[in-house]
């Protein structure tokens, strides 16, 4: 008899909170602490989304992708989660670029760019300034049509090599591409040029499992291996709202739902189109999604060193950056992310994770035989590069597996395995959501400047505010949802 992960759930919950990806733990976290009963539901046995991890025999554990994100973390964990995971957030000071255009090592803050902009590519320093204090100032309301593309033109005319150097990083870090709008490479490219790179020390296993902690002391209840099928609504008032979410052939009702599922998952798959305007269906259905990314996983053998090549490397052997090139299925740009024993103190075992972007649709209609030969050539093409950093490392290796972006879909649910949400379009319609369908609410990777860790984790408290607004609205006898507000992150 299978085991019931729902056993002894209660009927009725002030929230319930699907998925739980950094914005879906937060939002549940900040409405726990508000006296909200919560209950966060996760399909995977494990938490995070892709802030997550793994484990392989032989001792080898290994993180879920890139996990770099700008200083501003440290006040969101403090004040959203802990002091204590605020404080095990540490600068990553070794960042390399490596590519046939230039090598530089970098601590990738403003003082260290400004330098390496003047020195190195000969760019004056007012034009330097001027690009970096423009960039601060952008705003999410300004609707300025101006493309990534278009701006370095503006600032850096016919320079294909200052191009490479500031959006080879931020294409890693959220998918952004050359035609997508400035202000999703300008909020995000600030936010990291304040003070730098941050990571977690200890590794995500560590920090997710604080966080599961924080949750149960704050009286959030949370359910692994739980797979939300459908949301339920009813009309109440003339209006459509909804109500409650079957999962795992079970009905739970609730007063309002946070939903950090992909978005597109959630308006055209759990919620229904029926339940919303034929204008914002299609404004949904014209949302893009982002691209994805796969990653190798190389375990180094117990007893292994590896030399300091930096914590992490961007790699290439293309020309020039080209966003099309860096999504290839067989593309030479590569990040590598190399876990140090002092990555997780009180270990002494090395680890390498190399990420590359890339396309769902090259991946998605192989067959079972061709997809395990790509992944092969992955981890193949992977290591060749690596040894050209580390020329002894193919011996020191003995575990090494690849993922994609159809391994990302089956793990998270993620609309054709997305790894970056959606483009710039979709936090609008992610906004409006709870406007269109009263007591359902969005969270997640949306519009570029939501990827990454700090943009989902504030996120989460923007709609956790939210849906606390409209709760006690609701208890005041009326369904109006309040209007959603907007603030940059870097506030």
């Amino acid at each position: 008899m299978a085991y019931d992960w729902l056993k002894d759930i209660e009927d009725h919950y002030d929230i319930v909170v699907i998925g739980s990806g950094l914005a879906g733990l937060t939002s549940a976290n900040v409405l726990a602490k508000c006296g909200h009963k919560v209950l966060l539901l996760e399909h995977h046995y494990q938490l995070g989304g892709l802030a997550t991890w793994f484990t392989r025999k032989g001792g080898h554990m290994f993180d879920i992708s890139l996990h770099g994100f700008p200083v501003w973390m440290i006040k969101s964990a403090r004040k959203y989660w802990s002091q204590e995971i605020a404080d095990a957030i540490v600068q990553i000071k070794g960042i390399r670029f490596i590519n046939p255009q230039f090598q530089i090592d970098t601590t990738f803050d403003r003082e260290d760019f400004t330098r390496i902009l003047i020195e190195k590519f000969k760019i004056s320093a007012k034009t330097v300034e001027r690009f970096f204090t423009d960039l601060r100032a952008m705003n999410f309301y300004d609707n300025n049509p101006e493309t990534t593309g278009e701006m370095f033109e503006r600032y850096f005319p016919g320079r294909d090599d200052v191009q490479r150097l500031l959006m080879e990083p931020i294409a890693y870090a959220n998918g952004s591409t050359l035609e997508d709008p400035a202000i999703t490479f300008g909020i995000v490219f600030s936010n990291f040029m304040s003070k730098g790179v941050y990571t977690f020390q200890g590794g995500t296993d560590t920090l997710i499992k604080k966080m599961a902690l924080e949750l149960k002391a704050n009286g959030a209840e949370v359910r692994k291996h739980v797979t939300v099928e459908k949301i339920v609504t009813k009309e109440c008032n003339g209006r459509c709202v909804a109500t409650g979410l079957v999962a795992n052939d079970r009905l739970i009702r609730c007063d309002a739902i946070v939903s950090n599922a992909n978005l597109k998952n959630t308006i055209l798959r759990l919620a229904g189109e029926e339940n919303f305007s034929p204008d914002f269906v299609a404004q949904t259905k014209e949302v893009r999604i982002n691209t994805s990314s796969c990653q190798v996983y190389l375990g180094i053998r117990k007893g292994e060193t590896l030399p300091h090549i930096g914590d992490l490397v961007f790699a290439s052997e293309e020309s020039k950056f080209a966003s099309e090139k860096l999504v290839g299925k067989h593309t030479t740009s590569r990040a590598f992310s190399v876990y140090y024993p002092d990555t997780r103190p009180g270990s002494n075992r090395y680890t390498v994770v190399v990420s590359v972007n890339a396309k769902y649709t090259d991946w998605e209609t192989m067959s079972d035989e061709i997809y395990q030969q790509e992944k092969m050539c992955l981890i193949e093409e992977s290591i060749t590069a690596l040894e050209k950093l580390i020329p002894d490392i193919r011996a020191k290796i003995d575990w090494s597996e690849a993922s994609t972006p159809c391994t990302v879909e089956h793990y998270t649910k993620h609309w054709s395995g997305t790894s970056f949400g959606t483009k710039f379009e979709g936090l609008k319609v992610s906004m409006e959501l709870p406007q269109q369908l009263p007591g359902l609410y969005h969270t997640g990777s949306v519009g570029i400047i939501m990827s990454g860790w700090l943009g989902t984790i504030n996120y989460g408290v923007i709609v956790a505010n939210q849906v606390d607004k409209f709760l006690a609205t609701k208890r005041r006898g009326s369904l109006a949802s309040s209007p959603l507000s907007w603030k940059k992150l870097n506030s």
